[in-house]
């Protein structure tokens, strides 16, 4: 048996003594509200975390399994009064798994061509094109359309296992939920059609300008990142956060040589990959000489926040790791700290339900600002519904690795949304825009799912917008 920890960067038993096994998480972790298993919550897998220190048990399957069943949404650290940092623990054990634990051929494939492709925009436009082709000919010839999504006569279906009984009942047996390497590729791929996005040339090829000015004095000059999956699958967000900015006086500047900020590496325990994204991208915004760096996807603010632990040990970095992190906000927090509004709010009747995504909400603590930014634009009515800080499942690349536990939280979060009969979802992170567009379209709903600076946008923009309109804003 193979120790579980080794020296290098294992989680730190001060943060693992914090916690006090209270239990106030238990509720609000997405696989113990679906399994009720105690190693599937926060508590139980900080214990592991505890036993694997001290030697008794090793780096087998069934431990690596609870770990890689984790989300890391985060909810646990609100939930918590002990103040556990979680994150920190959650990385740490995934970057042991990923050094140390030997993972099957078809799934070290599988996630390397992941993160071959995803974190690289040139690779990610490549790989892309293929649905702007169907899209394009699906457009002309309405009777070749390809299926993508689910429809409303699988909605709620689960996935279907290998004597045809329905897998998320062996998901509720611990330690039954591994599937075979072969139903696990196919649950992977299915995953990956069902959140394939709709993209257009545009999409691919739309470029926000390196410098935008302000409208009128200049308060503020903004830096923005522009994404991986933003940048080529919604590009109107950057448009619109741009849009924004320089309305309400900021200098804005997306800087040419931006790459991927290491979000998904940092979060799947790649430490070494994110590393080398954070120096880059720090490095990019450090050159463009900005006050500010607004980022409009929760995962990536996320991210750029933790830059001062994660290059707390480079000497060279550290420093300029720290000072770069000071400078990061939510393009939500920016609106708000800007204060009174200098471009005027034109009325957008609609009902919207705000989805918090996990990775503001909850490890970077923003959950008023987009509420206040969309209460600021007249006519819009929020509409809250159940179970709002569970996760919807996306979870970085979570909804690929694990796509039937995602689908079933994805599912379920559809459902409450569905509830409130909205005529518009918003939510500041493109996973969770996959996610619940997939989920909607299982459900058979129309939903169009929205930023809210799309929608702040669209009020500055002014004109009568109809629903249908908003929904197709570009």
């Amino acid at each position: 048996m193979t120790d579980a920890f080794d020296a290098d960067h294992a989680p730190d038993p001060a943060l693992i003594d914090k916690c006090v096994h209270c239990g106030f998480c238990l509720p609000t972790c997405p696989t113990y509200v679906l399994w009720g298993e105690e190693m599937d919550s926060p508590r139980g897998r900080i214990y592991l975390m505890k036993a694997g220190l001290e030697g008794r048990t090793g780096m087998t399957p069934s431990f690596v399994n609870h770990f890689d069943a984790c989300l890391g949404c985060m909810a646990c650290v609100t939930a918590c009064p002990s103040g556990v940092q979680y994150a920190p623990l959650i990385e740490a054990t995934r970057g042991q798994i990923e050094r140390r634990y030997p993972r099957s051929l078809r799934d070290r494939l599988f996630r390397s061509a992941i993160f071959a492709i995803f974190p690289y925009p040139r690779r990610l436009r490549v790989a892309l094109l293929p649905l702007a082709l169907i899209r394009s000919v699906g457009r002309h010839f309405p009777g070749r359309r390809i299926a993508r999504r689910g429809t409303p006569t699988d909605a709620g279906r689960p996935f279907q296992g290998r004597h045809g009984e329905p897998e998320r009942l062996a998901l509720q047996a611990p330690g039954a939920r591994r599937l075979q390497p072969s139903d696990r590729l196919a649950l992977r791929l299915r995953a990956m059609l069902s959140l394939a996005p709709d993209v257009t040339w545009r999409s691919l090829f739309a470029a926000v300008p390196e410098r935008t000015p302000a409208v009128g004095a200049r308060r503020l000059t903004v830096g923005l990142l522009t994404g991986c999956v933003q940048r080529l699958v919604f590009p109107r967000v950057n448009e619109a956060t741009v849009h924004v900015m320089a309305a309400e006086g900021c200098d804005v500047v997306a800087p040419a040589d931006q790459g991927c900020c290491g979000a998904l590496a940092l979060h799947a325990g790649r430490l070494k990959e994110a590393r080398a994204f954070a120096r880059r991208t720090i490095g990019a915004f450090d050159r463009a000489g900005v006050d500010r760096i607004a980022v409009n996807a929760a995962g990536c603010g996320s991210s750029m926040k933790e830059y001062r632990q994660l290059l707390a040990d480079d000497r060279e970095w550290a420093e300029r790791a720290r000072a770069f992190s000071a400078r990061v906000s939510d393009v939500t927090e920016i609106v708000a700290e800007l204060g009174a509004p200098r471009a005027p709010r034109h009325p957008l009747a609609l009902r919207v339900a705000y989805h918090d995504a996990c990775h503001l909400a909850h490890a970077q603590g923003v959950r008023q600002q987009p509420r206040d930014l969309l209460r600021s634009i007249p006519g819009i009515e929020l509409l809250p519904f159940a179970e709002q800080d569970i996760c919807c499942g996306s979870a970085g690349i979570f909804n690929l690795v694990e796509p039937d536990t995602a689908r079933q939280l994805g599912d379920r979060k559809a459902g409450f949304i569905d509830a409130t009969q909205p005529d518009l979802v918003a939510t500041a992170n493109p996973g969770c825009t996959l996610q619940l567009s997939a989920a909607a379209a299982r459900l058979g709903r129309p939903w169009p799912i929205r930023h809210p600076i799309e929608l702040l946008d669209a009020s500055i923009r002014g004109g009568s917008y109809s629903k249908s309109e908003v929904g197709s804003l570009k």
